[in-house]
């Protein structure tokens, strides 16, 4: 019996900066995936998945795409096209302990799975890196479909831990080493449409940035000053979009520093954290007031620092609590969304 573990991810900073070319500050969580099978005689793929009652099925042989993100068959044409030989069928089962669109990566930490599972079943058994594994998931999740995200929750999901991720011109991962304590996860039990807000999120800036670049060709939004927009014909709207990802930039480097400091300042964590979501409320307008209501209330109830969590429109906020999570998962349950205690975790691993 082959059992491969994966966890969800909160993103700290960098939320919609990833798909950019901008880094991000990603944390793997205590809520995780499982899937756990064996090899058949047959050459059937048999996925059962007992939190949704439903059980998939297709045949080794027939991996056409037969629905909108056909991920299990994706994942396994990715693995084949990397090397993987499977001379027979498998059944498998997944569970998750990971909120499904709710903006904590349940798919991605899905598709991680799927590759690592992949990887140990195949007749060619691999001891692929979980750099490795997370990047074949963001090819077989987001690439084969012309999706518009980024491979932050690929990487983070795989590669597990608190991580600084540079994804240009290609994944740079520094791990960071900190006790933050724990988080609260505040699900607003709100579905949200994740492709919709990336697609809007990512191409009104793409589109400014264009815009700039035909006038200077060397414009990168790395190095970027807030004043140096000034130079180019940019209506308020546009300006405004570009400013506030110019500051999430920046509140992600004042972070990465205090995380790095052997004596991090816990509250100023907080305080980047309601800064950056202010700008995704305010300028990418990705909150709503569920969301806000529960950001409200945790803050009131002692959390540090609380932000979106994900895409947006819906899903997940994520509040800083290391000193009193329990008073902030009780005021989340209180005003209509459903609190979680989480604390960092590893990433992707063959369990015993």
């Amino acid at each position: 019996m082959i059992k491969i573990s994966t966890p969800g991810r909160i993103c700290l900073f960098g939320e919609h900066q990833d798909y950019l070319g901008l880094p991000v500050i990603s944390m793997a969580i205590s809520k995780r995936c499982r899937i756990s099978g064996n090899s058949l005689k047959s050459n059937e793929i048999i996925i059962k998945k007992p939190n949704i009652n439903q059980i998939e099925r297709f045949k080794l042989n027939n991996l056409n795409y037969t629905k909108k993100r056909d991920y299990f068959k994706s994942g396994l044409k990715i693995a084949i096209d990397e090397g993987l030989i499977f001379e027979s069928g498998f059944e498998c089962e997944i569970k998750s302990q990971i909120p499904i669109q709710a903006g904590i990566s349940s798919s991605s930490a899905i598709m991680v799975s799927w590759i690592h599972f992949l990887s140990k079943v195949a007749k060619n058994q691999k001891n692929w890196s979980k750099e490795k594994i997370g990047e074949l998931a963001y090819k077989a999740e987001v690439e084969e479909f012309h999706e518009p995200g980024g491979i932050m929750d690929q990487i983070s999901t795989s590669v597990g831990g608190l991580i600084y991720l540079d994804t240009y011109p290609f994944p740079k991962i520094e791990q960071i080493i900190t006790d933050l304590g724990p988080f609260v996860i505040g699900d607003s039990l709100e579905s949200k449409k994740t492709i919709t807000i990336l697609k809007r999120c990512k191409n009104l800036r793409v589109s400014v940035i264009d815009k700039i670049k035909k006038i200077n060709p060397s414009f990168d939004l790395k190095n970027v000053l807030i004043t140096d927009l000034e130079k180019y014909n940019l209506s308020i709207f546009e300006k405004n979009l570009l400013i506030g990802t110019i500051k999430n930039r920046d509140f992600l480097q004042q972070a990465k520093n205090e995380l790095k400091n052997s004596l991090c300042n816990k509250n100023l964590i907080g305080d980047l954290m309601n800064k950056h979501h202010s700008i995704l409320r305010d300028t990418l307008n990705i909150s709503t007031p569920k969301i806000e209501k529960l950001i409200k209330v945790s803050l009131k109830s002692g959390a540090f620092g609380a932000k979106i969590n994900g895409s947006g429109g819906g899903g997940c906020m994520i509040a800083y609590a290391p000193e009193n999570p329990e008073m902030v998962v009780d005021a989340i349950n209180k005003n209509g969304g459903k609190g979680y205690i989480v604390n960092c975790d590893i990433g992707t691993t063959q369990e015993v």
